[in-house]
């Protein structure tokens, strides 16, 4: 099989074109040191230093590239990613610095999923060098998982249901030499039952499951990470309409987010004891399937009465979160494309955090900010508890007051999360993203997204070493 290329490498002083790097308010000055025609050739481009800007600049026999940026001094992830998308093949360096954190958009603004074109992408890559072997070796890895969500949300639904979800966490075990187990069928119903309830009427080959690795040394700190796998969402009984559907094969992007940031662990080699869950199932429409009114009876015990089928992310979830608290972690995390109320209240490029410890939420927030992967922080008002009160059941999976729908939706969640030995409840952060990128941006092309990935990441690495 052939090694893929690799688009960042170590700088070893072979043959590269630079790129210098300039921002608006000092490119007058840095201009002076071209020729009259260097000028007008950048003149001719439009080029004013303005972020993004891409320039060439003719030079005896060869040429050099030129990049707008907000800061030459303080790079960002996302800085040389238009770089990288518009510049001929080749390998690149840059003048007078190293990249830094650009070396992560360097990669993802090559990133294409060809996957169903017949004519693939003819363009070569772009490289680009680093002495920094340390931030290489990270770069890659990061750049890697975050593709590998991309890859997983952008694939329909007939190819991304249950089964192949199992077969991509079955990928990163077999590497890391990890333990997989999947429950599935009648031992799924007896279990995991919510995860059953919501999958029991897809297609055969469509079937339910919960996929579990476990990985890492016995006595490391356990962090148990979830991920929602619904691979399609029609909402079931409380069918979505033809526009609410469009978009559904990014349900399992908190499955996708969770192996990919497992994958990353592993190979980063974190010092803790992993355990990976992901509930998977589809929410399809047929006789067999659950219906509003019905009262289901969770993992953890709790009846829980069905308010709206289409609020089935979070029944996944709860057995999800139930069984990952049995092992009393030091640390849960669980990604989900949960509700609709955390993008109209943040858009699409904030996921919505929510956790009971402040330190948590804090180190969460922090990650994100300084690896271009911002949360915004939503609050788990106890007062809205009630919202879910039903008479004849424990809790009901869905409110109909419209008012703060995911924080009611974390506060579903909550009632499934465990507590410790000493009776304080679990460490544990919920991240509603919406995996995708509805619009072109420099290093972040349309469709699937990793939205969160790495803010978790960094922040288990501050955490427990790395």
């Amino acid at each position: 099989m052939k090694k893929p290329v690799e688009l960042i490498e170590a700088d070893r002083g072979q043959t590269a074109v630079a790129i210098h790097l300039v921002d608006k308010d000092g490119y007058a000055a840095w201009a002076k040191s071209l020729t009259a025609g260097q000028r007008a050739a950048l003149g001719a481009q439009k080029f004013d230093g303005s972020g993004y800007q891409v320039g060439i600049v003719p030079d005896g026999d060869s040429w050099f590239a030129v990049g707008g940026v907000a800061n030459p001094e303080n790079l960002s992830s996302w800085c040389m990613a238009r770089l990288a998308e518009v510049l001929p093949e080749g390998t690149y360096r840059r003048a007078n610095g190293e990249p830094g954190p650009a070396l992560f958009g360097w990669q993802t603004g090559q990133y294409r999923f060809a996957r169903y074109l017949e004519q693939k992408p003819a363009q070569g890559p772009r490289i680009l060098l680093t002495k920094d072997a340390k931030a290489l070796d990270l770069a890659r890895a990061e750049a890697r998982a975050a593709n590998l969500v991309r890859d997983m949300v952008n694939t329909p639904a007939e190819d991304m249901g249950p089964a192949a979800l199992e077969a991509e966490a079955e990928k990163i075990a077999k590497k890391h030499k990890a333990a997989l187990t999947v429950t599935a069928g009648e031992r799924l119903e007896q279990e995991f039952p919510l995860v059953h309830a919501v999958g029991r009427a897809a297609a055969r080959h469509h079937a339910p499951r919960m996929i579990r690795l476990e990985w890492g040394r016995e006595g490391a700190p356990l962090v148990a990470i979830i991920g929602k796998g619904v691979t399609f969402d029609s909402g079931g009984l409380d069918i979505k309409p033809a526009s609410g559907m469009l978009l559904m094969k990014k349900d399992m992007g908190g499955a996708a987010h969770a192996i990919a940031l497992a994958g990353l662990i592993m190979e980063t080699g974190l010092d803790i004891r992993l355990h990976l869950l992901v509930p998977a199932a589809e929410n399809a429409i047929a006789g067999s399937a659950f219906r509003p009114g019905d009262i289901l009876t969770s993992r953890k015990g709790l009846t829980v009465e069905i308010g709206n089928t289409d609020a089935e992310g979070r029944l996944l979830l709860a057995d999800a979160l139930a069984r990952a608290s049995e092992d009393a972690p030091d640390l849960i995390v669980d990604f989900a494309t949960l509700t609709g109320a955390a993008r109209v209240a943040l858009g699409p490029d904030f996921p919505a955090l929510m956790t009971r410890r402040d330190e948590t939420a804090e180190a969460l927030l922090a990650a994100g900010k300084t690896h271009d992967d911002t949360l915004w922080r939503l609050p788990l008002p106890e007062a809205y508890a009630e919202w879910l009160k039903t008479d004849i059941a424990d809790i009901n999976n869905s409110h109909t007051n419209g008012f703060a729908g995911a924080s009611v939706a974390g506060l579903f969640l909550d009632r499934f999360v465990g507590k410790n030995p000493d009776g304080t409840p679990l460490d544990w952060a919920h991240i509603d993203t919406f995996a995708w990128q509805p619009m072109v941006r420099p290093g972040r092309p349309k469709g699937g997204a990793p939205l969160g990935l790495r803010a978790v990441f960094h922040m288990l690495r501050a955490r427990y070493g790395g």
